[in-house]
């Protein structure tokens, strides 16, 4: 009986250990959106609009920003690299120019 219960809690335990999150692979912020449901991961969008390092990293942190509870400080990385990226345009620009 004993020998049994412990089969049957270890059973339980690497249910519960298989279906937990992958806080590595696939956090929950990656991949599910605002209604809880799954969701196109934000790297797959990136690749898929074949984006740069700025343009990524916008999408990344607007993207995910309420999800990792700091959503105020992945807004202002958002906004610094869209300020950089707004440079880097205008930039260009005037050296065309």
């Amino acid at each position: 009986m004993i020998l049994t219960s412990l089969k049957a809690a270890g059973l339980r335990r690497f249910k519960e250990d298989s279906m937990a999150e992958d806080l590595v692979n696939r956090p929950n912020h990656y991949n599910i959106n605002w209604k809880g449901e799954q969701a196109i991961e934000t790297y797959t969008y990136i690749r898929s609009w074949k984006m740069d390092y700025p343009e990524s990293n916008i999408i990344k942190y607007v993207t995910r920003h309420p999800y990792k509870g700091q959503s105020l400080k992945d807004l202002k990385k958002a906004q610094w690299y869209l300020n950089k990226l707004i440079e880097e345009v205008e930039k260009a620009a005037d050296d065309k120019n």
